[in-house]
């Protein structure tokens, strides 16, 4: 029902974009969000945005470097990656929520992603 894509390898300092293909079944009129994870981290909330990309949700550690944004009509969720560190390689899952605005509870999203590996070497 999710499917998150445009994960890789780069340089400290780079951007990529990654995406995530739903359902409209899915996602019409529900929160998305963006998670990762990494080696023996627990999984952790990186960006949300509302049913209609009008209220977005940032982690302190990427906010004024990633944007979340969505395609409504599309079904599509993206998240824009800039100035990279190394400490944000983890594996990147995206979420579907039980409501319409976006919220950083892992416990509020019913429906996942198989992530995607994102590495930012030093």
């Amino acid at each position: 029902q999710l499917q998150a894509s445009g994960g890789g390898l780069v340089q400290t300092g780079g951007s990529m974009t990654l995406s995530c293909a739903a359902s409209r079944r899915t996602v019409s009129n529900n929160a998305m969000a963006w998670f990762r994870q990494a080696p023996g981290k627990e999984r952790e909330f990186v960006a949300g945005i509302s049913w209609n990309g009008g209220t977005t949700l940032y982690a302190d550690s990427v906010k004024g470097r990633f944007t979340i944004s969505r395609a409504y009509a599309a079904s599509t969720m993206y998240l824009k990656m800039d100035s990279l560190k190394p400490e944000d390689t983890a594996v990147y899952y995206c979420a579907a929520g039980r409501r319409s605005i976006a919220s950083s509870a892992n416990t509020d999203y019913t429906s996942w992603g198989q992530g995607t590996q994102v590495t930012v070497s030093s």
